[in-house]
């Protein structure tokens, strides 16, 4: 006996969870950011708490500042070595890309408590905080910036650089004429993968920076747990997917593939 399903009822458990998980919750965000906490009445006092808290300001610029730093140090690290793995003719060049990857597969905690121990043993816990924050967030997301970079670069069309080359342009020409502008979507993708989770993953913060470093995740954080402060919570929250939103927009994160660029959008 064979089973047969409709498109609309194919659809029915895609919706569901679209419903439960993603529009019920933010229904309840906005709720409680534009609700007065103590009055339960509308209103925009809790954005106003937000915006007009120079400590609230400070965390923001922190959060922008350190997911910035990540993004950049995670690009000149991983872009050559995407380049190198996409161009070269060795047979085990995707075994050298997976040991790149293999981080992924551990679970974030006990990496980054790996990494607190070294830093304890080499005597640079507490010392630069600062410094491990970023280190652990490049050492977190570097393989989410290499994925896209190499699959975009692996699949370019090298009929294209070798014609770059026989119309008589060098090396560095090519790359900056050619390459670099065909392999946009790959480090478009790798920015957003990095730039948008290293502003709220206060783990790493927490844990190397001892906590000192608040960050925009931290905040939130603190406000739904230690301060119970729903309301301002989720106008945090609400501020944090505009800038989402904004971040996908100036990347691309919602244009079509299009042709040359197959292979960016993996994530």
């Amino acid at each position: 006996m064979k089973l047969h399903f409709s498109r609309k009822q194919l659809i029915i458990p895609y919706a569901l969870f679209m419903v439960m998980f993603v529009a019920l919750p933010l229904l309840f965000i906005v709720f409680y950011a534009f609700t007065n906490r103590t009055t339960g009445a509308f209103s925009f006092d809790n954005f106003i708490r937000f915006f007009t808290s120079s400590t609230s300001m400070s965390n923001l610029l922190i959060s922008i500042g350190i997911a910035a730093l990540t993004t950049l140090f995670c690009l000149l690290l991983a872009y050559p070595i995407a380049f190198i793995l996409a161009r070269s003719n060795m047979k085990k060049k995707h075994v050298l890309l997976m040991l790149f990857v293999l981080p992924m597969w551990i679970n974030f905690v006990l990496r980054i408590n790996a990494l607190r121990e070294f830093l304890g043993l080499t005597g640079m816990l507490g010392q630069a905080n600062f410094f491990n924050t970023i280190l652990g967030m490049v050492y977190d997301f570097f393989p989410f910036m290499v994925l896209p970079l190499y699959t975009t670069l692996i699949k370019m069309d090298k009929s294209l650089i070798e014609a770059a080359t026989d119309l008589g342009a060098g090396p560095v020409t090519t790359f900056f004429k050619v390459t670099l502008p065909l392999s946009m979507p790959g480090i478009m993708s790798g920015v957003t993968m990095v730039f948008l989770p290293s502003m709220t993953n206060y783990v790493i913060t927490d844990s190397l920076g001892l906590g000192q470093i608040t960050i925009i995740g931290k905040l939130i954080e603190e406000c739904f747990g230690t301060r119970n402060d729903w309301n301002l919570g989720s106008a945090i929250s609400l501020v944090l997917l505009l800038i989402v939103f904004v971040t996908m927009l100036a990347t691309g994160g919602f244009k079509e593939e299009e042709n040359g660029s197959r292979g960016a959008g993996i994530w």
